[in-house]
């Protein structure tokens, strides 16, 4: 008899521990892949900054988008007009800053510069804000043509370059000069008398 009370006593006290685990299992906070975190308070937006301007997905202003992109690529794609730029090399091409001479040189860079203007077209109908602070016409009919003009020019680029046609180029490049200009002619030249830089991606 003293046996099966001191077996009773071990298994009520075994039951009891495990529905004390089980409690505090349930109470404790979820760990690892797919637990709910604690969402971080959203950052207060900047006293006369836009929601483009604030937003995560454009962090750059449309000047930095040209400039970081739009420039240095279109660069790239005028220099296939002469076959000099094969002959250009630098001294360690892992470490080059110029697309023609680092690793991915030659006429690898006219490709990935060509297909660089191609895919930046996507970027230029974000919306985003202009250097001035203004909004990006991003939603205007003619901003709209003068994207898709820069897409086409970047494509057929990338065909030239995959041929390796250096002629081709030359064509190549007074349609990249188009389709650039076509866009600056309306939003970025702006006289004094048409308000200057502050006049920029308006009519």
């Amino acid at each position: 008899m003293k046996i099966r009370h001191v077996l009773v006593a071990l298994l009520v006290t075994a039951i009891a521990a495990l529905v004390a685990t089980e409690i505090v299992s349930a109470q404790a906070p979820a760990r690892g892949r797919g637990a709910a975190q604690p969402s971080a308070p959203a950052a207060p937006q900047a006293a006369g900054r836009s929601a483009a301007a604030g937003s995560s997905r454009t962090p750059a202003n449309m000047a930095q988008l040209m400039r970081g992109i739009l420039f240095p690529n279109s660069n790239v794609i005028f220099a296939a007009q002469s076959d000099d730029f094969l002959k250009q090399k630098a001294d360690d091409p892992s470490l080059s800053p110029n697309p023609l001479t680092s690793t991915y040189g030659g006429w690898a860079a006219v490709e990935n510069a060509s297909l660089a203007l191609a895919e930046v077209a996507n970027l230029l109908t974000v919306p985003r804000v202009c250097s001035n602070g203004k909004p990006a016409p991003v939603q205007n009919a003619d901003w709209q043509k003068f994207v898709q003009g820069l897409r086409a020019a970047g494509v057929e680029a990338y065909k030239a370059a995959q041929a390796k046609k250096t002629d081709a180029f030359l064509d190549v490049a007074d349609h990249v000069t188009l389709a650039c200009g076509n866009c600056h002619d309306v939003y970025r030249e702006k006289t004094e008398q048409q308000g200057g830089l502050k006049a920029r991606c308006t009519k």
